[in-house]
């Protein structure tokens, strides 16, 4: 495992922060990590650093116990609360600067440059970057010491579409290449793209620990049944009830939850009842809204 944890808690005076926390990362996965605000991420993020210890139980990291943080550090790369750079120095200049304190090899720097798609303006300075630039010269940062685990905290923070996709591209050739990715993000559309594990925190407290793709399809799917005249809308919703279904009407469609072989029974129920559908489809709910549904809260 990347990161294994087992009743992880921090209180801060009577406030805990985190309780009891028991969670596994597979080696070479991206791994989601999501929970609403205060729910304990960050708080989790800098126990797995060593940037504060724990209050109770235990966890490892690459195999080594969070205890003793110098184990396995040095194959740890991190990026929280955004990079900091040397405005007036390039990218290139800060990338050496942070190697030479770093105790790293300076031949890392312009291939790293290159792998996060700065190539072409490691001479620049960093106060001419976009913020997706900033962003991915960030993630060259956590990049020098060659980790085995590299951790993420909102990599996509403040993002424009183009700047979202870059990053995202770039996490899931990092993961291909073998790094474990244990990234933080708001943007659960982006998560579910590429996260194959996920864990999900809700007031300090695990509520999901596994594979996403196992999450999702344990939901209750939703068939939008779309009569071809809307006309026809009440009338439908009408047997939908009748059949002991819940359901929503919006778009005019109707959203019913049920399993997915209802579909047919609904088509037969529907044509007796001189309905036309010109749409039936099943569909499982996304990641966004399994999370609202499970934590009731957004980010």
């Amino acid at each position: 495992m990347a990161i294994s944890v087992t009743d992880l808690t921090k209180v801060y005076g009577e406030r805990t922060a985190l309780s009891h926390a028991t969670f596994s990362v597979p080696l070479g996965t991206v791994c989601g990590f999501v929970g609403p605000n205060g729910s304990g991420k960050t708080t989790t993020i800098r126990m797995l650093l060593g940037l504060i210890s724990p209050t109770g139980g235990t966890g490892t990291v690459l195999g080594h116990n969070i205890s003793h943080p110098e184990k396995y550090l040095p194959k740890v790369g991190a990026m929280i609360e955004g990079p900091a750079f040397y405005p007036a120095l390039s990218g290139r200049e800060n990338l050496r600067v942070l190697a030479s304190l770093g105790g790293f090899d300076q031949a890392v720097v312009d291939p790293l440059l290159e792998r996060v798609g700065l190539g072409d303006r490691g001479g620049s300075k960093f106060k001419t970057y976009s913020l997706g630039m900033k962003q991915r010269l960030g993630i060259a940062a956590a990049l020098l010491p060659s980790p085995r685990l590299l951790v993420l905290d909102e990599p996509t923070n403040g993002l424009d579409p183009n700047g979202i996709h870059e990053v995202r591209s770039l996490i899931k050739d990092l993961a291909e290449g073998g790094t474990s990715v244990f990234v933080s993000s708001h943007l659960l559309s982006e998560l579910e793209m590429i996260a194959e594990h996920l864990v999900m925190l809700r007031q300090g407290k695990v509520i999901f620990n596994g594979k996403t793709a196992d999450l999702l399809s344990a939901q209750q799917p939703v068939l939008i049944a779309r009569p071809e005249y809307s006309v026809d809308l009440p009338k439908l919703i009408e047997i939908v009830k009748a059949s002991g279904h819940e359901l929503t009407s919006h778009d005019g469609a109707a959203h019913i939850l049920s399993p997915a072989d209802w579909g047919a029974a609904l088509n037969r129920l529907a044509f007796e009842a001189g309905i036309t559908l010109a749409s039936l489809t099943s569909v499982l709910p996304t990641l966004e809204e399994t999370f609202f549904e499970m934590t009731g809260d957004s980010e």
